[in-house]
């Protein structure tokens, strides 16, 4: 296949199939050296892509307006590609089971505008077989061509981490994979473009995709660790965040740390692994078991919010809370699959009213996606307590007389959750704050 030649050429084009945190920074990356088409089902993010606004603040409003990128809703365009990437999320459902629809409907969009000779290479997070058992028959049904004849396939997993300026792309190697030896070739080529850091050639598509999904699996399970060690050290009345940096200056000390483990990747790609393996007939246990620590975490600061309250001698029903931040990692606007707002379903529980800011998160999403309208920082006031839940930089210059600002005037302790440990606590403790974080 020669299709490697002629997209450096400019004779072919390459295809971006979802425009999101992951696809559209790729799509960015690749239109620097070749011609590139970026296909999103939302008309109303790519008007905002051709208007020069990014909306994830990923690669910023600037690369945006002077991108080459040929941004389009229309299916159509994708015809005009010979290369094509399909970086849609990978969800899953109420019951922790696989939502397979998004990267089932691209397939089958990619499908019906597929043309002889194409290389498809999906990107998003499945368990393995997804790409061959899955995809492919509906990429054959929907073009009424044949895989490996017409057109191949192969698995790319993304490892874009949203909101971080160096691991990008261009930095982190990256693991390719193809149907065949000549199709691997291919994709392992067209990565090279611009993956800096080099590719990984894994020995098939399956291992490909195994290989990513337990990266998070990893990390979700070390972040479990930290979560439990988290809960007992707290009621021996020990601080955790201390042990952890006493621990740490041993030198294979792994260096994780408690919190809530929300967004659509390390609290989400698990259940994929631990789906297939049920239907193999094994059921997971350190891996659910992470996982029902983790899931738990945002009812768990809750109730040690409402704990402390209570020693504070202020009334549960009808206190005042003010959440800082709601995006599910710092520094980043997305809200898919916050733990956040398993703080603020919780507190409601109590009676409790809770007020949400967040100025760095997607608004519209998350009134759409929670029903969750957020107040403005100055027009938050006479609070009994104050959780800052999400580690911003803007929050992180916060001064005690920002924090004590939001306070009501009522004689009693100042409640202050402070989940990642940003602020000093014996600062805060000598300050008479009842200070708590995991």
């Amino acid at each position: 296949m020669k299709l490697y030649e002629d997209l450096v050429s400019g004779k072919e084009k390459l295809s971006l199939v979802g425009l999101g945190y992951v696809g559209m920074p790729i799509a960015v990356a690749f239109a620097r050296k070749v011609k590139v088409v970026g296909f999103d089902l939302n008309a109303a993010k790519i008007d905002l892509y051709k208007s020069g606004i990014d909306p994830t603040n990923e690669v910023g409003n600037e690369v945006i307006k002077n991108t080459a990128v040929e941004f389009t809703a229309d299916a159509a365009k994708l015809k005009e590609a010979k290369f094509h990437i399909v970086a849609v999320p990978t969800p899953v459902n109420d019951d922790h089971t696989p939502d397979l629809s998004p990267v089932e409907g691209a397939s089958r969009i990619l499908g019906q505008n597929l043309t002889k000779g194409s290389i498809v290479v999906f990107e998003s997070t499945v368990y393995p077989g997804v790409t061959e058992d899955i995809c492919v028959p509906i990429l054959e049904q929907e073009s009424g061509l044949k895989c490996g004849v017409d057109f191949k396939v192969g698995y790319s997993p993304e490892r874009i981490n949203p909101g971080d300026k160096v691991h990008r792309l261009e930095t982190i190697t990256k693991i390719v994979s193809g149907m065949d030896e000549e199709t691997l070739n291919v994709v392992a080529q067209v990565y090279e473009i611009v993956v800096e850091a080099g590719v990984y050639r894994a020995e098939s598509i399956k291992v490909a995709e195994a290989a990513k999904v337990i990266e998070n699996s990893q990390r979700d399970i070390n972040i479990a660790f930290m979560n439990e060690l988290s809960i007992i050290f707290n009621k021996m009345g020990i601080d955790t965040k201390s042990v952890l940096a006493a621990a740490g200056t041993k030198w294979n000390f792994l260096n994780f740390q408690p919190g809530l483990v929300g967004g659509h990747c390390i609290g989400v790609d698990p259940y994929y692994l631990t789906y297939k393996a049920e239907e193999l007939g094994y059921h997971s246990q350190i891996i659910l078991s992470g996982r029902r620590i983790n899931d738990d975490m945002g009812k768990y600061v809750a109730e040690n919010l409402v704990k402390n309250l209570i020693k504070a001698d202020i009334p549960v029903k009808s206190a005042k809370v003010a959440i800082l931040g709601f995006t599910f990692k710092e520094n980043c606007p997305d809200t898919r699959n916050t733990k956040i707002i398993d703080i603020y379903n919780e507190l409601r529980e109590y009676g409790i009213t809770a007020k949400v800011t967040d100025d760095n998160a997607d608004a519209d999403e998350a009134k759409r996606l929670y029903g969750i309208t957020f107040t403005p920082m100055k027009e938050i006031k006479d609070c009994d307590a104050v959780i800052l839940a999400v580690a911003h930089e803007s929050y992180k210059q916060l001064g005690m007389d920002d924090l004590s600002a939001l306070y009501a005037d009522n004689g009693k302790q100042k409640v202050l959750t402070d989940l990642k440990g940003v602020l000093d606590r014996k600062e805060y403790e000598n300050a008479g704050y009842l200070y708590w974080r995991l």
